[in-house]
């Protein structure tokens, strides 16, 4: 049996009413109680699920972690997400869940420890709120070593991986990137390094080197070093730079991406917008509303590259996606338009004259496009 036991409510300045909630959870595992702390996005919705970051070192990285999940999903179209942080501070709690044997494998308690987070922790939350498949875990110095057990199962519990300047176990700069390179599920791998010089950093730089070589197309792997960072002052350092590179799928099409990706493409154009949002899906575990903007990017490639074709899928996107806009029709209308069947154009421009506008589509382009179809072929 496992009991939680509310001590109270903060309210910290991520923004307007973003609630953080410390509890003490009761771990059969561990045998003892300990102190947990929940951001749940103050705009909650049963409806939708929300991608899971665990982090250790809760009391230096939790709120780092809170201010940016937040910033990047207010700004930068990254989704809503749960952070649980797991409090270590307290005399040598964080050097005995993470300590290792000889070997470089956890010790008794560490391995207890593992047990309690995979085996209560994060199923308590599965089933107490709505998690999204995807989940990331955040550690920093023997912290970020012990994340990396993970790895060594079959299965990898976790899908993205933040290490600040780990204190590497034994054997881990081997063994780490060959489990990566075994794993056929997709795995984002941040590692954060300041450029002072420590006892690991020639294992650490022989694991960076190891894995850059790994050619896998389900690895995501990301090395960033800061310079002028000591040991000590890279924990606040690059979590916004993970966050950017883990959900780059998520931010809108950007005109670096619409010059180099959609324009230098083969495929349909439209075919580029499905595979970014199925990707989305598929990765994530969410269904992302389709943005106006990437829309728009998929619209100018189309004119661009005088596909035409893919004008008829992006209108039926957009007729459900913007329902009661003009937006679907207009582009239904070029459609026939660009096939050359004038009489389904006119009426399809007939159509979005009627409803509402939308970005630079107005009541006048409609009418525009009807008055010149009726003087083009005598309507």
């Amino acid at each position: 049996m496992r009991y939680v036991f509310t001590l109270f409510a903060l309210f910290i300045a991520f923004g307007a009413n973003a609630q953080v909630t410390q509890e003490i959870f009761e771990s059969f595992k561990l045998q003892e109680r300990r102190e947990v702390f929940y951001y749940i996005p103050e705009d909650y919705d049963q409806e939708k699920k929300y991608p899971l970051v665990i982090v250790l070192d809760a009391e230096h990285l939790f709120e780092q972690v809170v201010a940016n999940s937040k910033y990047y999903s207010t700004f930068h179209g990254m989704p809503d997400m749960i952070v649980v942080g797991i409090n270590q501070l307290e005399k040598s709690v964080r050097l005995d869940d993470c300590a290792y044997d000889e070997n470089g494998l956890p010790s008794e308690k560490g391995k207890e420890f593992f047990e309690f987070l995979g085996m209560e922790l994060i199923p308590y939350l599965d089933l107490n709120y709505n998690t999204a498949p995807f989940k990331m875990i955040v550690g920093y110095d023997i912290t970020a070593n012990f994340i990396n057990y993970w790895l060594y199962k079959e299965n990898s519990l976790f899908n993205a991986y933040i290490s600040i300047s780990p204190t590497l176990a034994p054997g881990m700069e081997t063994n780490v990137p060959a489990r990566l390179a075994d794993h056929n599920k997709r795995i984002f791998y941040q590692l954060i390094m300041e450029t002072e010089k420590n006892d690991y950093s020639a294992s650490i730089e022989a694991m960076n080197k190891s894995i850059k070589a790994i050619e896998k197309e389900t690895l995501f792997y990301y090395y960033d070093e800061y310079a002028g960072a000591d040991h000590i002052s890279i924990a606040a350092y690059g979590i916004g730079r993970a966050f950017d590179n883990i959900f780059g799928m998520f931010k809108p099409i950007s005109p670096k991406e619409y010059r180099q990706q959609i324009l230098t493409s083969e495929e349909p154009v439209f075919q580029y917008l499905e595979n970014k949002y199925n990707g989305i899906k598929d990765l994530f575990g969410l269904q992302k509303p389709v943005e106006l903007n990437d829309i728009m990017a998929i619209y100018a490639g189309i004119r661009k590259k005088e596909d035409y074709e893919s004008l008829k899928p992006l209108s039926e996107l957009c007729k459900t996606e913007f329902m009661g806009t003009m937006l679907g029709f207009y582009f239904e209308g070029e459609y026939y338009e660009q096939m050359g069947e004038p009489k389904k154009a006119l009426k399809t421009f007939e159509k979005a004259f009627g409803m509402d506008e939308i970005d630079f589509l107005t009541k006048e382009m409609a009418l525009e496009k009807i008055d010149a179809l009726k003087a083009d072929f005598g309507y």
